[in-house]
């Protein structure tokens, strides 16, 4: 995962017991409180702006407007495909007659992975009347979040990178983000691993991560992971490949995992890691989707590889699941032949899935306005989305979000498990699991 960097400017996070004071309010009234206060802050900052949230974007000549960003082109992680993912999306409806009638003008936006971008790409969404930013990729939503709440404007199917993500209201995730994922591979973990070492960016989302994964370890009675730090450009990860294998074969009678979560340095930290691994005894490897994929597996070397039997988690079924077909149509008939769009690449499966979200609620305006107000209404009051089996069906009602504190958004807490078999990634399991209750207990010690 993807972090910002630590010199950029940010939110904070009061570490615990530093100055907090704890109540006996439940974690479902926490959430209804910071989610009124939170309507309450979006109404007052649009006012104070000028601005009436929803009023903009409107379908009056036909056309809905929408955005979609990600970075690309950068020395850290790039998302090509889910703006390129948007774009097909849109073609692919426009020549079928469009939503519900209507013509679908995606918008996108590079926001370099840098904090800048990412708020001029909000006020480029805000300048444009887009309705909705849908199926995104940034790691920077304290600056593009701000913007987007001023005008009103819904933000669909982001990846889940950050804390805000799941604690803004007019966030609307359709997965469970990095914290589901670490916490569901904690769980796997805990049951058949020694001792485990976790290789993460350096930075202020990359700390998040060991407490995310010791989460789903301890679920499972296992110790917390050692914790390994890389710099989140690092062209060579040797130093980082060494510590883990050190403290991942401490116990010569029970195997020890390593888990790197670099993103896209991922790979850059796997071929340290091969070339260091045989002065060491033999090691698990396993990671998050997004982190490790098909293409790397294939590129590492396949079935004699360093990924062979390594436990991957994902919000979605494999790639080859037939309930990813519908999409895979869209591509073949609009992108065939972008190498962009990997219908492998969990950005991309992301897009999709929001922007079936964005025609569910448009379909279920009929004639009447698409507006960012109408959208936000739709939502709010309880529109069910089926995505065809690819998430269970999804709904953000107050009563549908976890009682997870520190993501109040977080409607989906289910994950995927996946393991490296015969070189090609495939389920392990059958279904979903769902780490709600293991995110409810590592967010509220």
């Amino acid at each position: 995962m993807t972090g910002r960097r630590r010199s950029s400017s940010s939110s904070t996070t009061t570490p615990r017991g530093q100055g907090s004071v704890r109540t006996n309010t439940t974690p479902r009234v926490r959430t209804a409180l910071f989610t009124a206060g939170a309507l309450v802050a979006v109404g007052s900052i649009a006012a104070a702006c000028g601005a009436v949230p929803g009023t903009m974007g409107g379908s009056g000549d036909g056309t809905v407007t929408v955005m979609t960003w990600a970075p690309d082109k950068t020395s850290a992680t790039n998302k090509p495909g889910m703006p390129a993912m948007a774009k097909a999306y849109a073609r692919y409806v426009n020549a079928h007659g469009g939503i519900a009638g209507r013509k679908l003008n995606v918008l996108t936006c590079n926001d370099h992975n840098d904090y800048v971008g990412a708020a001029r790409c909000a006020r480029t969404a805000v300048k444009e009347k887009a309705v909705a930013v849908v199926g995104s990729y940034s790691q920077y939503a304290s600056s593009f979040l701000s913007p987007l709440e001023s005008a009103g404007i819904p933000y669909i199917g982001g990846y889940g990178l950050t804390d805000d993500e799941f604690k803004s209201v007019l966030s609307y995730p359709v997965n469970g983000g990095q914290p589901a994922l670490l916490a569901g591979l904690g769980e796997e973990l805990g049951k058949s691993c020694g001792p485990v070492a976790l290789v993460r960016p350096d930075t202020i989302a990359g700390d998040e991560l060991p407490l995310l994964l010791d989460s789903g370890l301890k679920a499972a009675g296992h110790a917390s992971a050692e914790d390994v730090r890389a710099a989140e450009d690092a062209t060579a990860l040797d130093d980082q490949a060494q510590q883990s294998l050190q403290k991942a074969t401490v116990d010569p009678q029970r195997k020890g995992c390593v888990v790197p979560s670099l993103d896209e340095r991922t790979g850059t930290f796997m071929d340290s890691f091969r070339r260091l691994s045989d002065g060491y005894p033999a090691v698990r490897t396993a990671s998050v989707l997004g982190s490790v994929d098909q293409s790397m597996i294939d590129t590492s070397g396949g079935q004699s590889g360093p990924y062979e039997g390594a436990y991957v988690t994902s919000w979605y079924p494999e790639a080859t699941d037939a309930r990813w077909d519908p999409m895979k149509k869209v591509i073949r008939e609009q992108a065939f032949g972008d190498n962009r769009i990997d219908p492998a690449d969990a950005g991309v499966q992301t897009t999709w899935i929001a922007y079936t979200v964005l025609s569910k609620v448009i379909e279920s305006l009929g004639s009447g306005e698409v507006s960012a107000r109408t959208i936000r209404a739709s939502l709010d009051n309880g529109l069910k989305v089926d995505t065809g089996g690819l998430t269970p069906t999804l709904r953000w009602r107050f009563q549908d979000l976890t009682a997870v504190v520190d993501f109040p958004r977080l409607i989906n807490s289910d994950v995927t498990l996946q393991v490296v078999h015969d070189g090609r990634l495939v389920g392990a399991r059958k279904g979903f699991v769902n780490v709600g209750k293991t995110l409810e207990n590592a967010t509220s010690e």
